[in-house]
C-alpha cells in the first residue's frame, strides 16, 4: 500500500502535466482515490430520473484540465466541488447544492493537511474553493462595493480566483461560455478602474485649495502650496483620518509654521 506522501506525491505529479484528465481517472479507477482523496469518488452523484444535473466528477476533472498547470490552481479547480455531496438536495428547484462551497472548504483543509501539503498550499486552496462560488450573481449586476468587496476579499489570489472562475464552463454551448468570460472580462475591468480610482483619490488631500483658503482666511500663493503639500503626506501616512482631524491637523501645522 502507498504511503500517505506517495499518495500527494503522485496526485501532485499528476495535477501539473499538460493534461491532467487521464492521470485523474487511473487515480480514481485505481482505488488510490478511495483511499488517499475519498472526496473524489464521492463525487460519482447517483442520476436521479426526474431531476437530471452534471455527472460531478466529470466535471471536475474536465474543470481541472481546462486551468494552467500551477499546483494551487488545479488543486482549488480538483476540490472546487467536493462539498456538493454533503448538500446535495432535492426540491421543487430540482437538484441543489447550496453552500456548498463554505462545506467543501473545510473538507479541502482537513483532506490537504491530511495529505501533507504544505501550510500556505492548503491555506490558499482552501481560500480559493470557499471563494469559488462568488461570482455568481455578478451578471444581474453588482455594486461598486460588491466589486471591491470581492478584489478585496480574494487579495493576492485574485488572479487564480478568476481563472478558476472562468474555467468552472464546461458547456458545449459556445455562446453560453463566451457570454460567462465576457462577465469576467467585465469583472476584471472594473477592478481595474475601481483599483485605479482608490489610487487617485489616495493621492489627493481631504482638503483642496479652495477649502484650505477658506479655512486658513488666505489668499492663493505660496502657503497654499505648502498646505496641501503638508495636507497629502499627511493622507499617506495616516489614510483614515477624517475631515475633521484632518482639519485640526491643518491648525496645529499652520500655527506651528506661523510663530
Amino acid at each position: 500500500m502507498p504511503s500517505i506522501d506517495d499518495g500527494r506525491e503522485i496526485l501532485s505529479a499528476v495535477l501539473v502535466t499538460d493534461d491532467p484528465r487521464p492521470g485523474l481517472w487511473e487515480y480514481v479507477d485505481s482505488g488510490l482515490a478511495d483511499v488517499f482523496v475519498p472526496e473524489l469518488p464521492a463525487l460519482r452523484l447517483e442520476q436521479d430520473p426526474i431531476h437530471r444535473h452534471k455527472d460531478v466528477l466529470a466535471h471536475t476533472i474536465a474543470v481541472t484540465a481546462q486551468t494552467r498547470a500551477d499546483l494551487r490552481l488545479r488543486l482549488a479547480a480538483l476540490f472546487h466541488d467536493v462539498g456538493k455531496p454533503r448538500t446535495r438536495r432535492i426540491d421543487d428547484e430540482g437538484v441543489t447544492f447550496r453552500h456548498h462551497e463554505v462545506v467543501g472548504a473545510k473538507m479541502t483543509r482537513k483532506r490537504l493537511r491530511e495529505l501533507g501539503y504544505d501550510d500556505d498550499v492548503v491555506d490558499d486552496v482552501t481560500e480559493l474553493v470557499r471563494l469559488s462560488g462568488r461570482f455568481k450573481g455578478f451578471a444581474a449586476g453588482w455594486s461598486d462595493s460588491a466589486v471591491r468587496r470581492y478584489a478585496r476579499d480574494a487579495g493576492h489570489l485574485l488572479g487564480l480566483l478568476n481563472e478558476l472562475v472562468r474555467a468552472d464552463c464546461t458547456t458545449r454551448h459556445e455562446h453560453k461560455r463566451v457570454e460567462l468570460h465576457g462577465h469576467v472580462d467585465e469583472l476584471e475591468a472594473r477592478i481595474h478602474a475601481l483599483a485605479e480610482e482608490d489610487r487617485r483619490n489616495a493621492e489627493r488631500p481631504l482638503l483642496d485649495g479652495g477649502a484650505v483658503m477658506a479655512h486658513l482666511g488666505i489668499e492663493p500663493g505660496p502657503d497654499v502650496g505648502s498646505a496641501l503639500k503638508f495636507l497629502l503626506a499627511l493622507k499617506r501616512a495616516e489614510p483614515d483620518l477624517d475631515e475633521a482631524a484632518t482639519t485640526a491637523r491643518l491648525d496645529e501645522w499652520w500655527a506651528a509654521r506661523s510663530r
